[in-house]
């Protein structure tokens, strides 16, 4: 009997499986996408629709993809996939940076050990081979992610007519008149021999050997200026970077600060230093502090030309003016070296100092006739080893020792400043004057570049906002762009050379040299003859015969390659883009990076105008304590995606990236990922409820009309309009962590706690084709065609595995969840008034539910469908109106046998006149009968076939 009644009951039945196992079924799901052609048939189905670009930031070809780069991916995908879903034609296309010195440096260690004797041209061969490489790898990689693109159809830095493009983009600037070669200092990095870009600058602290250096004046100079000769005098200059003194030429001081002779008591020398320094510097001849006497004060603008002598080389150090010079630290006198600083180089072209570095590439003293012979050889370098074992350089040391052997040495101690370093030797940068090219950013005044950059920056819309005046500070304070670099595997700059080792280089020749790149490659820049390479090309009349050429080596900075991407990508048309972008989505480092130079190359070469109209940046994945996942010493988990998508499945992993408000760095740990894992489940089990309760409806043929629901239904399919409402503003202003709260709280509380609960008994027991159970299924075809378009975007594996096994009941004849629209929020589908009085009512089901929960702990009753609830109160207030408007569902909504209603003409007792009163009974002590197919007490049960049911139940099985 039994199991005949269960076999009466319209039970749930789907094939969508509870267990997701993503590590093992989503691989399927990307292979049955590839086959099908899905990226395809999106841009197919919009072909002709409103164009949204996402122009893609390339990482680099060198290693696995990175948990932080997943971050960045999955975040574009969202974003495209969205922008899809609202009707766009939004084309993908994917890119890589493939140039550089990350290849470079790995491939060389390779060949040493296989092949030393390579030749460039074979060194460049085995870097396109090993970046090749990590393309493909890094192309699965991010399809196991979810990441839908042109994956057949990307950009590539190396290919031959996006490398005709950067050349191009050079062209433009040459053309301009921006390009010079200079011999200035530039960022060094000594372990890669090679100039750095800014963007390849990290600031770390570093302790230094902070040192007192005396340097004499000769009496003759003394007598000229008006000092003192009696006693030995001596200015007394201040550094952080003893090795840089070889190549000191001058001092300076602040035109406008006082200066004063100073000496002790007894003393046999006197000391010229900046007035205000006097009492620190007391404290460096001897602890404790001597007393200072001044003997004299003088103007810093008195002392110009002022020739002291060089402590332990035989020449002057003339005395300088300059305002950048300060008494916040060190003597108020600044050791000056015009080939080792930014500020010193300025400071040697206004007094046309020599531009003098001593110091070779590899940061070793050269042997040039002018560095004493002790110190020829000594490196700057300071080695990972050394900075850990608090170690400073061998040519630091050799200076140390120079100055104490000539009693030039005041005072030593150590120094803790913020210092650049290579961001990926991790070692200090020394500044080292080498002849570069440069890109002048201020030449033309009101129309310079800078200029043009700084108008640009105002038109772009900067996500978070403080995004513009991070980039403006960037752009106001970059130097003259250094776009040379000492590589073999990069675009080379096609400058030529004469026997004087004079540069030529003409916009004309580039251009023309880029279309014949753009059919060979760079390669050819390499394989052959200036000859060749100006075979056919008109070249201006001032250059020499170009046997007597040769072909110069430097090759162009990698950050021109990525930045010209927006020219070689978009300008082109590629794959559907469009320019400028729409778009651009990178971490929150690229205002120093990719969104900057990308903005210089555009103004430039397109006439002042950004490549994107929008810019919007994300944090760092952070671990628990706030450190950075890199740099964590606690975190002990495999940091590429792979490790986590094998763990947690490709879309758990999405999932936690939309939870996190990803403009704020991004916290990662076991406990956050397992929390976000019960968000999937939750997300899952609703979708296999609504598929399960949906196995008999045909919404062509049972849809009910939105003003012929059931109350309840009218409420959820109400807060349904809501939530689609809520989530396309949230998806429009690109936070995603509030499209998963809403989901979470729609699905967990309006769904799960509530609508899916009370639904169990309507849908289970009523006949097929009952009213009601049609109102509720109507309603739950709705939310889930809304649920899984609406997280598809995210959850992109999981929606679309829903929605395969729900797409025969859906209106939706489409392969994939991915082809179809945004879901559309009809007017007839919100209803305030319902959602006003059935929130009113599941607030009476909360206060039902702690009535019934006494008499269940006591063991009166099993379930609350066993209870008989009597629900006193005012009968005039409208809270209890709206309970007697919706009697007949109270039982429903409560999930109780009986509701009764006992309204008074006024206030019940003595409180509050809103206030209910409840009585709880077990249906078994009033009489009542126990259907044994609903589980409902009724006061009578009715014969059928499979034996006596209640009323509701006959008829649902005559139905």
């Amino acid at each position: 009997m039994a199991q005949d009644l269960k076999e009466t009951l319209q039970l749930p039945k789907t094939d969508f499986p509870m267990r997701a196992e993503l590590a093992k079924r989503e691989p399927g799901r990307v292979a049955h996408w590839h086959a099908m052609g899905l990226y395809e048939a999106i841009q197919k189905n919009r072909a002709g629709a409103p164009g949204f670009v996402l122009h893609d930031g390339p990482p680099f070809t060198n290693g696995d993809v990175h948990i932080g780069t997943a971050l960045n991916k999955t975040l574009k995908d969202i974003v495209v996939r969205y922008k899809t879903l609202r009707g766009y034609r939004a084309p993908y296309v994917p890119g890589w940076d493939c140039h550089g010195l990350p290849i470079e440096q790995k491939v060389s260690r390779e060949l040493q050990a296989s092949n030393p004797a390579a030749t460039t041209a074979q060194l460049r061969q085995a870097c396109d081979a090993f970046s090749e490489g990590w393309i493909a790898k890094q192309t699965k990689q991010f399809q196991r992610l979810g990441v839908l693109g042109d994956w057949g159809h990307p950009y590539k830095t190396k290919d031959p007519a996006f490398e005709a493009d950067i050349l191009r983009t050079f062209a433009s600037f040459v053309d301009q008149d921006l390009v010079y070669r200079s011999k200035k200092p530039v960022y060094w990095s000594i372990p890669f021999e090679t100039a750095l870009a800014e963007a390849e600058i990290e600031y770390k602290d570093h302790v230094s050997p902070s040192i007192w250096v005396k340097f004499a004046v000769p009496p003759a100079e003394a007598t000229k200026f008006g000092l003192p000769t009696d006693k030995p005098l001596f200015v007394v200059i201040w550094t952080t970077t003893p090795w840089t003194l070889p190549a000191n030429l001058a001092i300076a001081v602040h035109p406008k600060l006082q200066y004063a002779v100073v000496e002790t008591d007894g003393g046999a020398e006197r000391y010229l230093i900046a007035k205000d320094r006097a009492a620190v510097f007391a404290g460096k001849l001897a602890n404790p502090a001597p007393a200072l006497r001044i003997v004299t004060e003088v103007a810093g603008q008195s002392l110009e030309h002022l020739a002291t002598r060089h402590p332990f080389i035989d020449r002057p150090s003339p005395i300088v003016l300059a305002d950048y010079v300060t008494t916040e630290s060190g003597s108020g006198a600044v050791h000056t070296a015009p080939g080792h600083g930014a500020e010193d180089y300025l400071t040697g072209l206004r007094y046309q100092l020599e531009i003098y570095c001593p110091v070779g590439g590899d940061g070793k003293y050269l042997n040039d006739g002018r560095v004493p012979e002790d110190l020829v050889g000594l490196s700057a370098l300071e080695s990972v080893e050394d900075l850990e074992k608090k170690r400073t350089s061998t040519a630091n040391i050799g200076v140390l020792k120079k100055l104490a052997a000539v009693g030039a040495l005041v005072a030593k101690e150590k120094y803790t400043h913020s210092y650049p370093h290579c961001w990926r030797s991790k070692t200090p940068i020394i500044f080292r004057a080498v002849d570069q090219w440069f890109v002048s950013l201020d030449r033309g005044g009101d129309a310079s570049p800078r200029s043009h950059a700084l108008k640009a920056i105002d038109g772009v819309q900067w996500i978070p906002d403080w995004g513009k005046a991070r980039i403006q500070g960037a752009v106001e304070s970059r130097p003259d762009w250094c776009v040379s670099r000492q590589r073999s595997w990069g675009v080379p700059i096609p400058a030529f050379y004469d026997a004087n080792k004079q540069a030529f280089l003409d916009a004309g020749v580039i251009k023309a040299f880029a279309d014949k790149v753009q059919v060979r490659g760079t390669n050819y820049w390499y394989d052959a003859s200036p000859a060749e390479i100006l075979s056919g090309i008109t070249v201006p009349a001032d250059w020499p015969a170009p046997s007597a050429l040769t072909c110069g080596r430097d090759t162009l900075d990698v950050w021109l390659d990525s930045g010209s991407s927006h020219n070689a990508v978009l300008a082109r048309h590629q794959g559907g883009t469009s320019w400028p972008a729409d778009l651009y989505l990178e971490g929150s480092d690229q205002h120093r990076g990719w969104f900057q130079s990308s903005l210089w190359t555009s103004v430039i070469s397109h006439q002042g105008q950004a490549p994107y109209r929008a810019v919007l940046t994300h944090g760092f994945i952070v671990d628990q304590e706030r450190n950075k996942i890199s740099k964590s010493s606690t975190y002990e988990k495999p940091q590429t995606s792979d490790a986590y998508i094998g763990e947690y499945g490709a879309d758990v992993v999405r999932l936690w990236i939309a939870s996190q408000d990803f403009r704020d760095d991004i916290p990662i740990s076991k406990e956050i990922l397992s929390h976000v894992g019960e968000t999937y489940r939750l997300f899952r089990n609703t979708f296999r409820y609504q598929l399960s309760n949906l196995f008999d409806f045909d919404p062509s043929r049972d849809a009910v009309p939105p003003e012929q629901l059931d109350t309840l239904d009218r409420w959820a399919l109400s807060l349904a309009a809501d939530l689609i409402r809520g989530c396309t503003a949230a998806y429009e202003q690109s936070e995603f962590h509030k499209v998963y709260q809403l989901c979470n709280q729609f699905c967990s509380v309006t769904l799960s706690a509530t609508y899916h609960d009370v639904l169990k008994d309507r849908l289970y027991t009523l006949a097929t084709h009952h009213p009601l159970r049609r109102s509720s299924q109507t309603v739950m075809h709705h939310i889930f065609t809304a649920l899984t378009r609406i997280l598809s975007p995210i959850l992109v594996f999981t929606t679309d595995e829903a929605w395969s096994f729900g797409s025969a009941q859906t209106e939706y004849t489409a392969a994939s969840v991915h082809l179809g629209d945004w879901p559309d929020v009809p007017a007839n589908w919100s209803d305030p008034t319902v959602q006003t009085e059935v929130s009113e009512l599941l607030r009476v089901r909360a206060q039902v539910n702690e009535a019934i929960e006494p008499l269940r702990a006591a063991g009166q009753l099993g379930k609350s469908i066993d209870a008989a609830v009597t629900i006193a109160g005012d009968g005039t207030q409208p809270g209890f109106r709206i309970l007697e408007k919706h009697r007949d569902f109270l039982p429903e909504l409560f999930i109780v046998s009986h509701v009764s209603l006992k309204g008074s003409n006024g206030p019940a007792t003595a409180t509050a006149s809103s206030a209910l009163a409840f009585t709880v009974q077990p249906c078994s002590e009033l009489g009542s009968a126990h259907c044994p197919r609903c589980r409902r007490w009724v006061p009578v049960l009715e014969a059928t076939t499979v034996g006596p049911v209640c009323s509701r139940c006959r008829e649902a099985l005559q139905g």
